[in-house]
């Protein structure tokens, strides 16, 4: 009976597929708008409830990563990619200079 439903199942997923090409478009763009949460991380550190309690306007916070190190670029949290700090249109940017796969070890 497993394989029953496991066949009707792929039946209507070929079939949803076939549904979406004779439209124009592929099996995945059904998915397009769907919005992810994406973070440019700088750096990170700990702190301290009281060094926290103790921070005022013009303090500084130390990041544990260097200035030279790239920026790391996260997808609902888990790293994606790193790069570098950009302005654009007087706005931050990142440009992308490595796509890492889901190992965290280069992918492009």
């Amino acid at each position: 009976m497993s394989e029953q439903i496991s066949e009707n199942g792929q039946e209507e997923e070929h079939s949803r597929s076939r549904t979406l090409e004779a439209q124009g478009g592929s099996p995945i763009e059904f998915i397009n708008d769907v919005k992810l949460d994406v973070a440019v991380e700088l750096g990170r550190t700990e702190l301290s409830i009281d060094q926290l309690l103790k921070l005022q306007k013009g303090g500084i916070i130390e990041l544990t990563k260097l200035s030279e190190e790239p920026l790391d670029l996260r997808v609902n949290g888990r790293l994606m990619a790193r790069g570098e700090a950009v302005i654009v249109n007087e706005m931050f940017g990142t440009r992308i200079t490595q796509i890492l796969n889901p190992d965290g070890e280069d992918a492009i």
